[in-house]
């Protein structure tokens, strides 16, 4: 149970600009989407999909680490990594059944077919958006697994975009039509508080003698 009372603490060490920065924020973050990159290699990608997340609102952002087991770039992130949970995976089936736990349908994004285009996707499922290797694309068990496919329509003579710019477009694209729907889209009010509470400890520099003095004053 959440310890409201260290929360309202916490937060008079807050300047008041960032107390209603951290309530503008959480009023715009959703749990509804995520997103899972499969194997990724170019650490810079899975970086700037972490900040795609931040950016457009996406709390939890998961991560499967099969094959390149490689440290977040948090230069590239530019600290979004403090502000979106990373589930971090050592095997796609184990991401793909906690997804599916938690009620997600699996989207697998891919320019190779053809029975979803991102006009007409249905903003209403609750939904996990799956980006694979840059060179490879999804797994075999991604595709085997997913409910649906997506893809973003392209003109031009190049087949497929970046994974972060195709992240970027596809976030950007389903959270502005997510929010004009009537969906219960937002963080409840418990989850609001845990990341109140969690952001003040990344915020605040000593945060653990505070911690330690409002219990034992």
């Amino acid at each position: 149970m959440m310890d409201t009372k260290l929360l309202e603490h916490l937060e008079s060490y807050l300047t008041e600009s960032r107390k209603a920065r951290f309530d503008a924020v959480l009023s715009q973050r959703t749990k509804h989407f995520t997103v899972a990159t499969e194997d990724v290699y170019q650490l810079h990608n899975t970086s700037a999909v972490i900040r795609s997340c931040d950016v457009f609102g996406i709390q939890e952002v998961n991560i499967v680490e099969e094959r390149n087991s490689k440290r977040i770039d948090r230069e590239i992130a530019m600290g979004a990594q403090k502000w979106v949970d990373v589930n971090r995976f050592h095997s796609v089936k184990d991401c793909l059944k906690d997804l599916k736990q938690k009620g997600y349908q699996i989207v697998a994004t891919t320019p190779h077919k053809d029975d979803g285009l991102l006009d007409a996707f249905d903003v209403t499922k609750k939904s996990c958006f799956f980006f694979g290797r840059e060179t490879e694309g999804l797994s075999e068990e991604v595709i085997e697994q997913a409910d649906c496919f997506l893809k973003i329509p392209m003109v031009g003579f190049t087949e497929s975009l970046n994974i972060s710019v195709s992240a970027a477009i596809i976030l950007q694209h389903v959270t502005t039509k997510l929010k004009l729907t009537n969906i219960d889209w937002q963080l409840t009010k418990e989850e609001m508080l845990i990341k109140r509470l969690d952001w003040c400890k990344k915020t605040i520099k000593s945060y653990d003698e505070i911690v330690e003095r409002f219990y034992n004053p």
